[in-house]
């Protein structure tokens, strides 16, 4: 049986690899869209699910691919709901991961350990063509609280901030196997497959 190739409009690695064993259980052969030389477009949406329509819809109409996007965040109470969509670019459009927990970090400097009340969203889309008019959308949110340190090196983001009461760890702390039983992207992943059956 052919595996139905499909394109991961993400160039984000951490998330390819969190993604495609996940993906290719479902029967997908998975491309990452920088292996096809895909651009991400500009993220103009004001929700999660605007967003990952953006890029799945844009890297199908390049590939001429099914495609699937992923647009997520965390969202801290605290802060109002922020970094929000601008997770990945908190701390600035050139920033990188370090400077964004550095960022978030700062932010909460002043506010108590209980009130650090945090989740990790995500809003992942399947087209089957750029045309679609009726994707496939799969939402999961994963709660915890923000610490006042970095702990732990597996992970990307701001998973080394992220404590997760359940497992008394921060993501960063998990293996990769443990994140993925109980991340918001595997409770998405768990949605979208019950709905692909």
């Amino acid at each position: 049986m052919t595996k139905q190739k499909i394109v991961l409009a993400t160039g984000n690695q951490g998330k390819v690899n969190e993604m495609a064993n996940v993906l290719a259980d479902f029967g997908f052969e998975v491309i990452a869209q920088t292996a096809l030389g895909i651009e991400s477009p500009e993220e103009t949406g004001l929700t999660f699910v605007e967003n990952a329509l953006l890029k799945a819809r844009h890297a199908a109409k390049v590939s001429g691919l099914p495609a699937i996007a992923d647009d997520s965040g965390l969202v801290v109470d605290a802060l109002g709901g922020a970094p929000g969509l601008y997770s990945a670019r908190y701390a600035g459009e050139e920033a990188d991961d370090a400077e964004n927990r550095a960022k978030l970090l700062a932010e909460l400097a002043t506010i108590p350990t209980e009130q650090r009340t945090a989740k990790f969203v995500s809003c992942i889309v399947l087209l089957r063509s750029a045309t679609d008019p009726f994707p496939i959308i799969a939402e999961g949110e994963c709660q915890g609280m923000i610490g006042t340190e970095e702990i732990g090196t597996n992970g990307f983001g701001y998973d080394a901030l992220f404590f997760y009461p359940e497992k008394n760890a921060t993501f960063a702390e998990l293996s990769k196997a443990e994140k993925q039983q109980v991340s918001h992207r595997a409770r998405a992943l768990a949605i979208l497959q019950q709905k692909l059956r």
